[in-house]
Parts: structure tokens; C-alpha cells; sequence
């Protein structure tokens, strides 16, 4: 071997081992990562759909509408992929299918729902699929601004060098525009009218004016560009969206998940996920998830039979609420080894769901009486459930 191809060889294996390391130093990094972005969670499975998508994709999109959906509800033997993609988004079909097509056109896209739905993490997977970015994100609060929608100005550079594109503070949905990405905007009944309002230029001009620039003072969408916004179902009266505002979007409502085993196949997914990322055992006793899908199972009855507010939880007994409520239970069952799964898990639900005193704490026990209460003599764990919630009201007294 020449001296020329030894030097060759050792850079390249030099370099090997250094993108090794970086790659296995990257890996450790990211373990500390309290929650990745989605584009980070499932790097692979994106980069792999896009190495083999050849179906028609509108411009700037890395993945092709049937590849997105494919990225989100997961594969099937049809597809005849060589790599399985993990459903992620337990909704139907035509509603992702939809919310898709939706974002290749002019209008945006607005899902509604319940709280614990699913709305932001279909909202994030869409924007990931489509721009590799979901963290382009305007959160809708009451204190939120225009200036948080479009854009803002660094002070001191403003001062030291005058307004200018440079001192510039670009809002999340602009740098969307101009990366020809998706934008975010979470909880847009939150904010005020006139915030609102703002975004009607962006989605039926595509562009954003900048007065106070007497030159480059507009600033266009890319191709690519759209926008996601997400809205409780629950804040209906909150801050009602103008109809020219409802023009520009499509809306998308995402219902709450009823069918038992759907449920189950959500929580499972979700709660492993959880566990794994704190180093704890993924293995949840079948016993206990059958107890707190039938336990939700019933109050959701309750709730529809109830004819006022005060005769029901104010909880949305989303699935959401019970993956936090499982979660909260599984954490205490391994930190503290006092408490039964069954016990800790009474001590989550009641703890978890009793919200206004005394209103939830009277509901609660009411249906503790009259349904949880027929159940004890079904088995030893449904007995200790029972018990241990009622010692968990009386220590509300």
C-alpha cells in the first residue's frame, strides 16, 4: 500500500471514529433532554420516509402528503416499507387526511378539541413532517401581543445602530415565513380580538408590513409557509374568533377518544414512552389499566347523565388526564413501596381529579358510593381501589 493511500486510510478512519464519538457524545447529550422536539424524537423514521418518498410533495415540503400520513398513523403491511414507522396519532384517518391537505393549500388549519386531545401533538408532528421544525411556536395567552405574532425590536442595538432588519427581532410565525415553514399558534381563543385579528394579513396577503423601515419594510412568505392553530373547545365565549379570521381556516375538530381499546393502545404507548425516558421498567400491571379505563369509563357516563355543572367533575376526563393520572401512579408505586398499585393509584385519580372544594370533592365521593363501591367484591385489587379512595376523601376534610 502507497504512503498516500496509508495517510488516506488513517483519515479516514480517524475520521470514522471522531464522527463516532460525536454521534455517541450527541446521543448522551440528548439523554438530557427533558422533552426532544419531534424532528429530534424521530430523526430516523424521517429521514428514511424522505429517502424513499417519490409521491408528489408541494414545494418546500421534506415529506409528500402520503408520506406524512404515513409518518403519522404508522405503517401497514401494504405500504411495503422495509423499515416499520411507529403510529404516533391514535385519531381517524380522514381527519389527518384532511388536516394535510388543508396545509397544502392557501388556507390554514385550526384544530379543535377537548383539552387532553391531541391537538398540539398532531400539530407538532404535521409541522415536523412537512418543515422538519415544530418549535416555531406563538403561545396564546391572554398577555400575548401582535408584537409576539409578528415581530419586535432589540433595544439596545436600535440604539447603537437605528431600526433596521439587523436590530429586528423576528416573531416565530415570521421566521416560519420566511423559511417557507410551518408555523404554530397554540390556543388562539386565548388571546384578544385585535391579537387575533393580526393574523388575518398573514394567512390572505402572505406577507408582513414593517412601517417603521422606509426601505425592505415587507417581508413575504416563502412557499412551504402555513400555519397551525389549536383551540379549546372548552373556551368557546372566551375570545370568539371574527368571522374574517374563521375565513381564512380550515377547522379540523379532534374528538374525544371513547373506544376502550383504542384508549388502552394510547396510554400504553404514551406511558412506556414516559417510563422509559426515567429509566424505569415499562411493564404496567393489566389490572391496574383495566381499573382506570373502567373508573373513566363511568364517570364520563355521569358527566353526560348530570344536568348542571355542579353535579359534575370539572376535569374533561380526557385520555390525557389519564396517562398524568397512570404516570403519577407508577412514580409513586416505584419511589415509595408503602402503597399498592391500587392504592397509589385512588391516591392519583382522586388527587388528580378533585379540583373545586367542595363541588368535585361531592361528586366524587357520590360516584365512589354508588359505582367503585359495586366493584370491590370483583377482585382483591378492586377492593384496596376502593378503600384507599375513600381514606383519600376523608383526608380532604
Amino acid at each position: 500500500m502507497s504512503e498516500k493511500n496509508k495517510t488516506a486510510q488513517k483519515t479516514s478512519s480517524e475520521s470514522a471514529t471522531n464522527t463516532k464519538k460525536t454521534g455517541s457524545q450527541k446521543k448522551k447529550k440528548d439523554k438530557t433532554v427533558l422533552r426532544p422536539s419531534v424532528e429530534q424524537l424521530y430523526k430516523e423514521e424521517l429521514i428514511f420516509l424522505h429517502s424513499i418518498d417519490k409521491f408528489t410533495k408541494p414545494k418546500n415540503w421534506f415529506l409528500s402528503p402520503h408520506m406524512l400520513k404515513i409518518f403519522v398513523l404508522g405503517s401497514s403491511s401494504k405500504d411495503k416499507l422495509s423499515k416499520k414507522i411507529e403510529k404516533k396519532f391514535y385519531g381517524n384517518q380522514n381527519l389527518v387526511e384532511r388536516a394535510i391537505v388543508t396545509l397544502a393549500s392557501d388556507r390554514g388549519l385550526l384544530l379543535i378539541g377537548e383539552p387532553g386531545t391531541g391537538k398540539s401533538w398532531l400539530a407538532e408532528l404535521l409541522a415536523a413532517g412537512i418543515s422538519q421544525k415544530s418549535t416555531l411556536v406563538v403561545q396564546g395567552t391572554a398577555a400575548t401581543t401582535e408584537d409576539q405574532i409578528k415581530y419586535s425590536w432589540n433595544i439596545a442595538a436600535v440604539i447603537a445602530k437605528g431600526q433596521s432588519l439587523d436590530t429586528m427581532i423576528p416573531s416565530p410565525i415570521m421566521t416560519a415565513m420566511v423559511k417557507g415553514n410551518i408555523g404554530r399558534f397554540e390556543e388562539l381563543t386565548r388571546c384578544t380580538s385585535d391579537v387575533q385579528d393580526s393574523l388575518i394579513s398573514i394567512l390572505s396577503e402572505k406577507y408582513i408590513a414593517i412601517p417603521e423601515l422606509s426601505e425592505s419594510n415587507v417581508v413575504y412568505a416563502q412557499e412551504g409557509f402555513n400555519v397551525i392553530a389549536t383551540a379549546n373547545s372548552r373556551d368557546k365565549g372566551v375570545n370568539e374568533l371574527s368571522s374574517a379570521l374563521k375565513r381564512r381556516f380550515n377547522f379540523v375538530t379532534i374528538p374525544i377518544v371513547t373506544d376502550q381499546k383504542t384508549e388502552k393502545e394510547i396510554i400504553e404507548f404514551r406511558i412506556q414512552d414516559l417510563l422509559e425516558k426515567k429509566g424505569l421498567s415499562k411493564k404496567i400491571p393489566a389490572s391496574l389499566l383495566d381499573i382506570l379505563l373502567e373508573t373513566f369509563k363511568e364517570l364520563r357516563a355521569v358527566s353526560l347523565s348530570s344536568r348542571s355543572d355542579s353535579d359534575r367533575l370539572e376535569s374533561s376526563l380526557s385520555t390525557a388526564e389519564q396517562i398524568g393520572i397512570l404516570e403519577d401512579t407508577l412514580l409513586q408505586v416505584a419511589f415509595f413501596k408503602e402503597a399498592s398499585p391500587e392504592e397509589a393509584l385512588a391516591q392519583s385519580l382522586i388527587g388528580g381529579l378533585t379540583r373545586r372544594l367542595p363541588e368535585d370533592l361531592t361528586v366524587m365521593n357520590k360516584f365512589w358510593h354508588s359505582v367503585i363501591e359495586k366493584n370491590k367484591t370483583v377482585s382483591k385489587e378492586w377492593k384496596e381501589y376502593y378503600i384507599e379512595g375513600q381514606k383519600t376523601m376523608k383526608s380532604f376534610h
